[in-house]
């Protein structure tokens, strides 16, 4: 029998009235969840094993009405809870869909049966709202939560009635769901739900990055977090994957949440799934990666989302559900074990490294001025100085961050380090600049700034290269296809927004453009919003090189390089913001990379990779070998496509 709709006053996850303003959305984390979303999460939790074994269940010949009797039993004795329940969307579709499994159990058993008596129906239903359990934050939607799910086992009731040509009610109530109004990251969760008694925890807790939290969340993240090393680059989330950790030891409960896919990329990884791994020994059974999340409110939520579900035995079959080629219907992989990075892969996670794992040039950050500002010079203000202080001329020099270098634009930077204190005397102007500095410096809190002041001519950290060097803009759109880098002279001066490597070849150049780091950069990178934050000591210092290229293979890739920057010149009025944008990228630049990946992929295997999921898993394997060569790896046994979620 076809389930019931939700009732349509439970349509807000995590809210404080029915409607709530998009800006207290974001300050407490409130999304309106889809109900595609919300199915996700219930159906590879728990749902379809239910379904396949009632399927199994309906198929057997001898023993067939006890298995049914049995499978009902089993979905009375399930116990649900949702810490972050909000209006109680995840427990109303939780109930509604367990209700319409067991209608379908009762028709199995029944069906077949003369008209039967209101005390015969009566009898039938063992399922009740008792087993739905919540916490929330805020009064108004808690209480929602409760009649959404009087509601709905009202409409199954009237379902059941139906089918049995009845007028099945449950009145007066006599049970009620359990929805706690607390502070789930303050609350003990075993008052709320004993966790020998919980079956599953799931849910949609807030969605709140680490730069948007007030006070009062941040106290909530210490308080979960506590003295965990790292823990400042967590995202709100986090506290409720970590609690759930601790609720599920020593029990068979199992658990799956919505979240940003942030926690599965970055920085993020090593501190959050390094602890529950190793602390709490949880394994992922099951996880959707990245999908655009899915709004029923006005003013939709733009974020990418995942889902995560874990407990602490492991499972023999894991799955995958990929949305790369269809954002309806995923792909479904069986896999022997799900990394935190949402591949096929082992428990790996690549942590911060000072030094880049393979023998290659380092990677740094551009120069840091601490200047306040005073040392950098628009095209107007250079013009003056060098034609009213000739002199000064020599120390001004290009000045290019990761939006100069995307956008076009020009600024310049007064270079003093080694400048002749004469010439310095002899302009005015740039000695009231130095003095700005110097006071600016002198009245910073921070202990080396102040000691900076002592030189304030000179920069604050200089990292400029002393050869021609590889520009990498720290910060870019996630729209490209590849992060545009390029090659810059030595008299140009890159700014902290940008990352250089100094002494960089042609073919470092190729290796860093192709779709295989890009892969490796989009699973390891950070995020600012949603855009790519490039890393040193993350994305590159991790990055598995190629371990022995042929001369060949490196003579391809640096032939397919060289054609990448020819294919730019072509086009000498276009940024590279230009250049790269997905919708105006010229042909001839597409087919450069294009050819450049070819070359890159070879000088790793023979074989094509199929998609970036297969280049990242590859890599992943190649980077275990580095960090621990005894490690096992395996790949992936099928492929299959699902029915849409």
């Amino acid at each position: 029998m076809a389930p019931t709709s939700a009732p349509s006053s439970t349509n807000c996850s995590r809210c404080s009235t029915p409607r709530p303003s998009a800006a207290r959305n974001r300050q407490i984390g409130a999304h309106y969840t889809a109900e595609r979303n919300i199915l996700k999460v219930v159906r590879s939790l728990f749902l379809d094993d239910l379904r396949a074994e009632f399927d199994r269940a309906k198929k057997l010949k001898i023993g067939r009405a006890q298995r049914l009797t049995e499978l009902q039993k089993k979905l009375a004795a399930l116990r649900f809870l949702d810490p972050a329940c909000g209006c109680g969307n995840f427990l109303v579709i939780t109930y509604r869909e367990l209700r319409a499994l067991e209608l379908e159990i009762l028709a199995a058993l029944h069906g077949g049966q003369q008209e039967m008596t209101l005390a015969d129906v009566n009898k039938l239903s063992l399922l009740d709202v008792d087993q739905m359990f919540g916490i929330e934050i805020e009064e108004f939607p808690a209480r929602i939560a409760e009649t959404a799910l009087w509601l709905t086992d009202h409409q199954a009731n009237v379902a059941l009635g139906l089918l049995f040509t009845q007028n099945y009610l449950r009145i007066p109530l006599r049970k009620s769901p359990h929805i706690h109004v607390a502070n789930a990251l303050r609350k003990d969760w075993k008052q709320v739900l004993p966790p020998a008694q919980c079956s599953y925890v799931l849910g949609n807790p807030p969605f709140v990055g680490k730069k948007e939290q007030d006070p009062a969340q941040k106290a909530d993240m210490d308080a979960v977090w506590g003295k965990v090393q790292g823990a400042g680059v967590l995202d709100f989330v986090t506290c409720w994957h970590r609690l759930a950790a601790e609720y599920i030891q020593g029990t068979a409960a199992r658990v799956a949440f919505v979240s940003t896919n942030s926690i599965t990329q970055g920085e993020q990884v090593s501190v959050l799934w390094s602890n529950l791994l190793s602390r709490y020994h949880v394994k992922i059974h099951f996880a959707h990666r990245t999908f655009p999340w899915e709004s029923e409110a006005r003013g939709r939520a733009h974020v990418h989302c995942v889902i995560i579900g874990f407990g602490l035995g492991d499972v023999p079959e894991k799955r995958l559900y990929d949305y790369d080629h269809d954002p309806l219907n995923p792909a479904v992989s069986v896999v022997r074990n799900i990394s935190p990075y949402l591949i096929e892969g082992n428990d790996t996670v690549a942590t911060r490294r000072t030094s880049p794992i393979a023998d290659v040039p380092p990677m740094v950050f551009g120069t840091k001025l601490v200047d306040d500002g005073h040392f950098v010079l628009d095209a107007a203000e250079r013009a003056t100085l060098r034609r009213d202080y000739p002199g000064i001329a020599r120390y001004i020099r290009p000045y290019i961050g990761g939006e100069e270098f995307l956008n076009g634009g020009e600024r310049w930077v007064l270079w003093l380090t080694d400048a002749n204190p004469a010439d310095l005397r002899a302009c005015p102007p740039v000695m009231e600049r130095i003095e700005r500095v110097r006071a600016f410096r002198a009245a910073s809190k921070k202990a080396p700034t102040v000691e900076l002041a002592k030189i304030p001519a000179a920069v604050g950290e200089d990292r400029q290269p002393s050869s021609d060097y590889l520009l990498f803009p720290k910060v870019s759109s996630e729209r490209r296809l590849y992060i545009p880098l390029g090659f810059l002279p030595k008299s140009i001066v890159a700014n902290g927004s940008s990352l250089v490597v100094p002494d960089a070849t042609i073919y470092h150049f190729g290796i860093l453009s192709s779709s295989m780091h890009m892969a490796w950069m989009r699973q390891t990178c950070g995020r600012l919003e949603s855009r790519y934050q490039y890393s040193n000591t993350i994305v590159y210092n991790n990055y598995p090189w190629p371990a022995t290229p042929t001369a060949v293979q490196r003579s391809a890739v640096e032939k397919a390089a060289q054609r990448v920057l020819d294919a730019r010149a072509q086009f000498p009025g276009a940024t590279l913001a230009d250049l790269y944008d997905p919708l105006a990228m010229p042909p001839a630049l597409a087919a450069a990379h294009a050819a450049l990946d070819k070359a890159v992929d070879r000088c790793y295997r023979p074989a094509d990779f199929p998609s970036d999921r297969a280049r990242v898993e590859y890599l992943f394997q190649l980077y275990e070998q580095l960090t621990a060569p005894l490690a096992p790896t395996g790949k992936a046994r099928r492929t299959r496509k699902a029915a849409a979620t």
